[in-house]
């Protein structure tokens, strides 16, 4: 079957509010592990890791860092508005130069409270104990079917939009947490590597991961390595209608440096295994990029996205993942290009043929959803299994809860 038509309603299971992780562990690495391998399921925990995987199997981590997307400005009636941020707006070529703009930024959000903001502009005063206040206005440029364009604009020519937000705004815990942001949550909903500003979610399967962690990987020769995707906040979007062909798959940014695909390459004969479902995505759109750079090696780099359908409908199969990444990078080489930024949309759901990965590190995922249909691709049927198991032994559920090492039985075409 085509993933087009398959029925989201054969991908729910019962989650009980009281199985959801409102807050994380105190230690990150404590957190229940689940493996999933040749059909038997095991536990652990994070700590030991390392154990439960091959030498040389090469980690992927997705660096991303939560911005404080949602700011929060008060009328002189007294009324609250909530500007959400959820991506810039399309003149700018990706995420990072938005969020390095000074002055003024276009950005693409929601408005909570939108009746009540008729005309105007809103004003914050963000005040500071080592500098002069700085004043935020907020300026609606135009309503679109599903957000707001917002200006947003300071009177310190000095600071970026990335240090306005860390100013004023607060992180955007999911929504299912149903309770406000704390101190805490600051640091907890940020992996300890996290880089780049950008995602209005965190990649959660790498919020278990500590320095102990990496150092034992390290000890079994275990490498990893970083890319970037910004999680949107399509992230969260539900699945409404009935069949997976009207669902529209939330396009994303991704930043690949050009030696992290070199390194890549060099491990593709050996477990290659990404932390969480954002770095899966951008490991397998990186094939699919240069599937196709390889079918059309002229392609411009406007052109070069990954569409939602595309890796079902592209013509493929003789091309292995050495063939892809060598051709991606020749183009890289033949463009000058250092970095590789741009949108994926791609869509994993059964039916689709795993190009990069071996296994993946995730956490557990709301029903009748688009990262639920990721995990059935890699294990299929199993998953109701999987999920039986976690919810029967006490594991904690979405963002904050605990995990799972899932390993794809199919071997990757990797070309070795």
């Amino acid at each position: 079957m085509h993933p087009k038509n398959l029925p989201i309603r054969n991908f729910t299971y019962d989650l009980p509010d009281d199985r959801i992780a409102k807050y994380p562990l105190e230690k990150r690495d404590e957190s229940k592990l689940l493996i999933y391998q040749n059909k038997a399921i095991t536990q652990d925990v994070y700590a030991n890791i390392a154990s439960h995987l091959p030498p040389y199997a090469f980690l992927v981590f997705n660096n991303t860092k939560v911005v404080e997307a949602r700011l929060h400005f008060e009328r002189s009636n007294g009324s609250r508005i909530e500007i959400f941020c959820l991506e810039p707006h399309e003149r700018y070529a990706d995420i990072t130069s938005a969020m390095l703009q000074k002055e003024k930024v276009w950005w693409k959000c929601l408005v909570g409270g939108a009746k009540k903001w008729k005309e105007g502009s809103l004003t914050y005063r963000i005040t500071r104990s080592d500098a002069a206040d700085v004043v935020l206005q907020a300026t609606k440029i135009e309503q679109r079917a599903d957000a707001y364009i917002i200006e947003l604009d300071w009177d310190d020519a000095s600071l970026s939009f990335a240090e306005i937000l860390h100013l004023a705004g607060n992180i955007p815990l999911p929504p299912y947490l149903n309770r406000a942001v704390e101190a805490a949550d600051k640091e907890r909903y940020q992996t300890i590597y996290a880089a780049h500003d950008g995602s209005v979610a965190a990649p959660t399967a790498g919020l278990h991961f500590t320095d102990a962690i990496l150092r034992s990987l390290a000890s079994k020769k275990i490498q990893h390595g970083f890319v970037t995707l910004h999680v949107g906040a399509g992230t969260f979007k539900p699945v409404k209608s009935d069949t997976m062909q009207e669902h529209e798959m939330h396009a994303e940014f991704i930043d690949v440096h050009i030696a992290f695909i070199e390194r890549l390459l060099q491990n593709i004969h050996h477990a290659v295994i990404p932390v969480g479902t954002t770095s899966l995505r951008t490991l397998e759109s990186l094939y699919w990029l240069g599937v196709k750079t390889k079918l059309d090696p002229s392609i411009t780099p406007e052109a070069l996205t990954v569409s939602q359908w595309e890796p079902y409908d592209l013509p493929a199969d003789h091309i292995s993942a050495a063939d892809a990444l060598g051709a991606l990078l020749q183009w890289m080489h033949r463009h000058k290009a250092e970095r590789l930024v741009t949108k994926t949309q791609i869509i994993i759901a059964p039916g689709y043929r795993f190009r990069i990965i071996r296994a993946l590190v995730t956490n557990f995922h709301q029903p009748q959803s688009t990262l639920l249909l990721l995990v059935s691709a890699i294990v299929g049927e199993e998953w109701k299994n999987i999920y039986a198991y976690a919810m029967q032994n006490g594991f904690r559920f979405l963002s904050y809860g605990d995990g799972s090492l899932l390993w794809n039985e199919e071997p990757a075409n990797t070309g070795f």
